[in-house]
């Protein structure tokens, strides 16, 4: 029982962390995008490919987060983007208030995206709110098409989901039509985007015009 409610204070201080963020952000007009994933399903490189259409249309700013390093944050900065690397040093998962120390750091008013890459995992991350306007989970092909069904609380908990490596799949005996179906089975209103290679070209059109309209539409609501 004490363990129990130990839990639930824990879940209740970062949800008024989040709350508390959440209110900087709308005070500052910022919209603020959780990108969640195992590790190795692509985030950062989804990030490498849409942050320079994204970035020459708002003003962006990426928050990293993994258990040691500062690597993708480096990369991010080699897009021209300013990122921040939080390092959990062992922790699964970032929560509130590690986002709201880090946001201290950040040019608010000159701030328009804030994109929040959490910590490579796809358990601890969805239960912890950080006080983001969308949710967006990354799966793989190489990880299977039953992907999903084995992770059914990012599924339900998201607003998206972008499956990467699509032109890796019929290497590694995935059918794309499965992997969607076994989402929509367990969430039938997320969004499914894609991000493969065509031609040798990254394809990330979708996902950055999926972006730009939940900004807009947070800004015609504002």
């Amino acid at each position: 029982m004490a363990e129990i409610e130990v839990k639930q204070d824990l879940r209740a201080l970062n949800n008024q962390t989040a709350a508390k963020n959440r209110r900087s952000f709308n005070e500052n007009n910022i919209f603020v995008l959780n990108i969640m994933g195992s590790p190795g399903a692509g985030k950062t490189t989804l990030l490498e490919n849409i942050l320079p259409e994204l970035a020459a249309t708002f003003s962006t700013v990426v928050i990293e987060g993994d258990l040691a390093t500062q690597n993708d944050a480096d990369r991010i900065r080699k897009t021209g983007v300013k990122a921040y690397q939080i390092n959990t040093n062992g922790g699964c998962h970032l929560d509130a208030r590690m986002i709201e120390d880090e946001f201290r750091k950040i040019d608010a008013e000159k701030t328009e995206l804030l994109i929040i890459e959490n910590v490579g995992n796809l358990v601890c991350p969805i239960s912890f709110d950080l006080g983001e306007d969308l949710r967006m989970v990354v799966i793989s092909t190489p990880e299977g098409e039953d992907k999903p069904l084995k992770y059914p609380p990012a599924m339900i908990n998201t607003d998206a989901v972008v499956i990467t490596k699509t032109d890796l799949s019929e290497y590694v005996g995935v059918s794309l039509d499965t992997m969607k179906k076994y989402i929509r089975d367990i969430n039938p209103k997320v969004c499914i985007l894609e991000a493969g290679k065509i031609d040798g070209v990254y394809n990330t059109g979708s996902i950055v015009r999926f972006i730009k309209d939940k900004l807009a539409e947070k800004r015609s609501v504002n």
